[in-house]
């Protein structure tokens, strides 16, 4: 029998501590028998590669930042996302829409209407029981004090546009990330970034297990 396609999407402040956590979770899955696609956002794909070099490196207005975020969204579902899904295997993205709702939403403080009108606009799918928004089946979301993030992002590599932000800008990405979770409680698995790696290893895979995906 044909095993079902899975969309897990890891989110979370810069220095939250997901890549870690993505990698080993990717580990599990494969070690159960089930085909894995890693990929990020913005990302996964050549186009969408390109465009995340500008977008985390050039200067822009918000608008223009969204724009080619969902730009390269549109690309990475089409050409990576729902093939992978249709095969049958797991996708798990290290962010997803909820990032940019958080980021451009958040942090820059753009329009959430415009945000959730190129969200329905690049993110819906047709199907025989009518047309939907494709989102991930579970969100992972890593939350973190701001400056406790900033502390562990410190000389750890040149930072982009984004990890330079102040912790006041980081603050209102959290309250981005809080707002989504609060409009779709079911998709998310709230993980305290704080606690000691295997603690926060352990939430991981109980979330996970909880649907009944794992062993």
């Amino acid at each position: 029998m044909t095993q079902s396609g899975l969309f897990l999407s890891f989110e979370g402040i810069d220095g939250a501590g997901k890549s870690t956590h993505i990698d080993a979770l990717a580990r599990a899955f494969e070690m159960q028998g089930r085909v894995v696609t890693l990929t990020r956002e913005p990302g996964g794909t050549p186009l969408a590669e390109k465009l995340r070099a500008i977008i985390l490196n050039d200067a822009m207005d918000a608008l223009t930042e969204a724009l080619l975020v969902f730009a390269a969204r549109r690309d990475h579902l089409q050409q990576l996302i729902e093939p992978a899904l249709a095969r049958g295997e797991v996708v798990i993205s290290d962010r997803f829409t909820d990032a940019t709702f958080a980021y451009q939403g958040g942090g820059r403080g753009y329009d959430w209407t415009t945000l959730l009108g190129l969200e329905q606009l690049v993110q819906t799918r047709p199907s025989p029981q009518g047309d939907f928004v494709r989102q991930p089946d579970l969100t992972l979301w890593f939350e973190l004090d701001p400056e406790v993030a900033a502390q562990r992002l410190a000389g750890a590599r040149v930072p982009d546009k984004f990890e330079s932000q102040s912790a006041a800008f980081f603050s209102r990405v959290s309250d981005g990330y809080a707002q989504r979770l609060q409009a779709d409680p079911g998709r998310f698995a709230r993980i305290a970034a704080d606690n000691p790696r295997e603690a926060v290893w352990q939430d991981v895979l109980q979330s996970v297990r909880q649907k009944g995906w794992l062993a």
